[in-house]
């Protein structure tokens, strides 16, 4: 097993340095430090209680680590966070509004004002911005698809994705991994959280194997990592 080793975060980079997240007496992280090149695509994958929620809400600073640093092209993730686009796992939207009213709604927190970015969001994950259906009558695929509207509507340089393909269909979630493909070739940095790592073979720049709160492998195909693969569904 092999573990990255620690340099100074450049304003380039996104660095996490001895990261250590506590909640009680038990540590979801345990002295994580990791770099990550920006514009690429990095799979974060490992058991249930890995770690790997943990890390993501951590760069989206949603988690304060209890010891350690985060930096996100030289800034903290709470100055950074216009930057930055979280996925949760749940979606996140008001069911009783249209995916444009939702969208609107959190315009209005960026300060973004007019429909335009509102609808080149929702065309950009391959759905109707007249569509007038509430949200809570979509589709899975078309939720996480909308969610994902969400997470891009500010135009983020960074994408964190928890679980996007979490009970969607298989045609769907492979549109979703294209659409987040030609996002990363259009320069965003994208990180997944992900039990269905081979939906990404092929579309990752990179696998980052997580256990115990710790980085124990990064591989650039699934197959690189050996024995981990027959943990892969």
């Amino acid at each position: 097993m092999t573990t990255p080793a620690t340099r100074p975060a450049a304003a380039s980079t996104i660095a996490v340095t001895n990261i250590v997240k506590q909640f009680g007496r038990f540590a979801a992280l345990r002295g994580v430090s990791a770099e990550f090149a920006p514009g690429r695509f990095h799979a974060i994958l490992g058991d249930n209680g890995a770690g790997k929620t943990t890390l993501l809400r951590s760069l989206a600073g949603l988690a304060h680590p209890t010891r350690g640093e985060i930096s996100i092209f030289g800034k903290t993730p709470k100055d950074a966070c216009r930057d930055l686009g979280y996925m949760a796992h749940p979606s996140l939207l008001y069911d009783e509004m249209s995916g444009m009213e939702n969208l609107r709604y959190f315009a209005c927190l960026y300060g973004i004002t007019g429909d335009n970015r509102c609808e080149q969001a929702i065309r950009a994950v391959g759905l109707d911005p007249q569509l007038a259906r509430p949200v809570g009558q979509y589709s899975q695929g078309m939720r996480q698809r909308m969610s994902l509207a969400r997470a891009i509507l500010h135009d983020p340089k960074v994408l964190l994705l928890d679980e996007p393909f979490s009970n969607v269909d298989v045609h769907s979630a492979r549109e979703m991994v294209g659409l987040l493909k030609g996002m990363r070739d259009a320069g965003k940095t994208i990180f997944v959280v992900t039990h269905q790592a081979l939906l990404l073979e092929g579309a990752a720049d990179e696998f980052i194997w997580m256990q115990a709160g710790q980085i124990v492998d990064r591989t650039p195909t699934i197959a690189a990592a050996g024995s981990r693969r027959e943990d892969v569904q």
